[in-house]
């Protein structure tokens, strides 16, 4: 009796709120609280192409939650408030990540870190089988192969089993590529988007930034024919992408030493004592008087009592190779080696220096070099082989300034380049480098936090200290979101970063 009796008091105060005429105001979950709208756009067939950053790949590996977690979900899940249909993901066997090709691992399990100290492997053999191929599950939205670089979507053979060992396949497509010929980029067009996404580029400079500046894996040149050159690359994704009319949204390249891969590592984490100095001073100080008697700048900086000495490092890019010059003066006075120890000193400090912290020559030391520091490299002298501090490092285990130049100069001529795409097809456009630069010099605040670069605690990256974490995939989500909104009128909600969680955890 209560219960029906305060139901007949709603009811009347319904009808008392329409009998004096109130107007009713109601208010939608959408960014501007009005109804519900796509704009001019159609989301009702959503397709994504991309790398790594697309798939949701994080903390090193592809797993099943971080692939819930990658920024195109979130969009998919924010465009089925709009007429957005199913978007399928072509997931991972596990939360363990890594893959296995023939029962043999390949790729290992993601990383985690507890308790604040460095990443480790998850426990656990991952259970995800590259000869089984998920073909009859798709097509999947999701089109993004972690590894890819701009040419690779456009290649034939970049689903090829066979190709895996050549280098010339990506495992991670093999595994849902409806055959061996068809490229990325067809296999997406052949799904008729009427809404795409593109953020591709990344790897075509991180792959040459992560390896030290390796020339094996070298920059994509701005120039060449499709499949080659970045340019021209780009125009047949995007071409292809809009032929029938889809819009879509693409995103620029941010810069590589914006993320904490680069950046955690300082270049002056060298502790010395009095003794030490002592000794290393008037031996750095005599190769850079050696190179000042032929006109060239020292390379060897004064080292203090202190725990923040810069250090050693290798760096190829120095025009003048020293060795020969290093190999006779420590034969004369006041050293009077003997040729064999000259020869040796000669080879090993030839193209070495300490790394600079100078703005306008900053050198960045890679997360994965950080273990060796201050380890002894075998077989060498007992003076001589201190990681870092008498033992230069090696030039891929940094990337210098000369090389952060290179990186520099190619993503902003692919940041050119996609901008004037965005502009000519009338697409939206994410200014990635903007949201990463910010992020690393300060942080950006929303929803009462501040998400920053800072390695493990920033709120930005996963273990690995290049790709997202959980809370930066939706970060960036909400950027794709506002300016998906600006572009095609559409009102759909950011999402709160609360909802998203730092970092993984060790179980999932």
């Amino acid at each position: 009796m209560i219960k029906n009796f305060k139901w007949l008091l709603l009811v009347a105060a319904t009808f008392m709120a329409c009998n004096d005429n109130d107007v009713e105001t109601v208010v939608y979950n959408t960014s501007d609280g009005l109804a519900p709208t796509a704009g001019n756009a159609n989301f009702s067939k959503f397709v994504s192409l991309g790398n790594s950053l697309t798939a949701g790949y994080s903390d090193n590996a592809l797993f099943i939650d971080g692939q819930k977690s990658s920024y195109t979900y979130i969009l998919a899940q924010q465009f089925a408030t709009v007429g957005g249909g199913e978007f399928k993901i072509p997931f991972m066997a596990d939360n363990i990540g890594g893959f296995k090709i023939n029962g043999v691992p390949y790729a290992g399990p993601r990383l985690a870190s507890t308790g604040g100290g460095a990443p480790t492997p998850v426990s656990g053999t991952p259970s995800t089988e590259i000869m089984t191929s998920i073909v009859s599950g798709g097509p999947y939205n999701n089109c993004g192969v972690p590894g890819a670089k701009s040419f690779h979507l456009l290649s034939p053979s970049y689903g090829s089993l066979a190709g895996i060992s050549l280098g010339t396949a990506n495992p991670y497509y093999v595994r849902f590529a409806p055959n061996a010929t068809t490229s990325v980029l067809a296999y997406a067009a052949s799904q008729t988007p009427t809404f795409f996404s593109l953020w591709i580029g990344n790897n075509d400079v991180l792959g040459y930034a992560t390896s030290g500046g390796d020339d094996s894996n070298p920059i994509t040149p701005s120039a060449g024919a499709a499949g080659v050159g970045f340019d021209a690359t780009y125009d047949v994704l995007v071409n292809t992408l809009t032929a029938s009319g889809a819009k879509g949204v693409i995103a620029n390249i941010p810069y590589v030493n914006t993320v904490p891969f680069f950046t955690y590592i300082a270049t002056n984490p060298v502790p010395l004592n009095a003794t030490q100095v002592g000794s290393l001073n008037p031996f750095f100080g005599a190769m850079n008087s050696m190179l000042a008697s032929v006109g060239q700048a020292a390379r060897f900086q004064t080292l203090t009592a202190s725990s923040t000495n810069p250090l050693l490092i290798a760096d190829e890019m120095l025009t003048y190779d020293a060795t020969a010059l290093f190999t006779a003066a420590f034969q004369g006075a006041p050293f009077n080696y003997p040729l064999s120890t000259a020869s040796f000193l000669g080879a090993l400090y030839g193209k070495a220096r300490h790394a600079s912290n100078a703005s306008a020559t900053r050198d960045y030391i890679l997360l994965t070099s950080g273990a060796t520091i201050g380890t002894t490299k075998p077989g060498y002298p007992a003076n001589n082989n201190t990681i870092g501090v008498t033992y230069p490092m090696e030039d891929k285990a940094t990337l210098t300034y000369s090389e952060v130049a290179l990186v520099k100069t190619a993503t902003d001529a692919y940041n050119a380049k996609i901008k004037a795409v965005a502009t000519a097809k009338g697409l939206a456009f994410v200014d990635t480098n903007a949201l990463m630069t910010q992020i690393a010099n300060g942080g950006v605040s929303a929803n009462g936090f501040t998400v920053t670069s800072a390695f493990i605690t920033g709120g930005g990256f996963s273990t690995d200290g290049v790709h997202p974490s959980p809370r930066g995939y939706a970060l960036i989500a909400n950027k794709f979101i506002e300016a998906i909104n600006l572009t095609y009128g559409s009102n759909l909600k950011g999402i709160s970063l609360a909802d998203y969680r730092i970092l993984f955890p060790k179980s999932l």
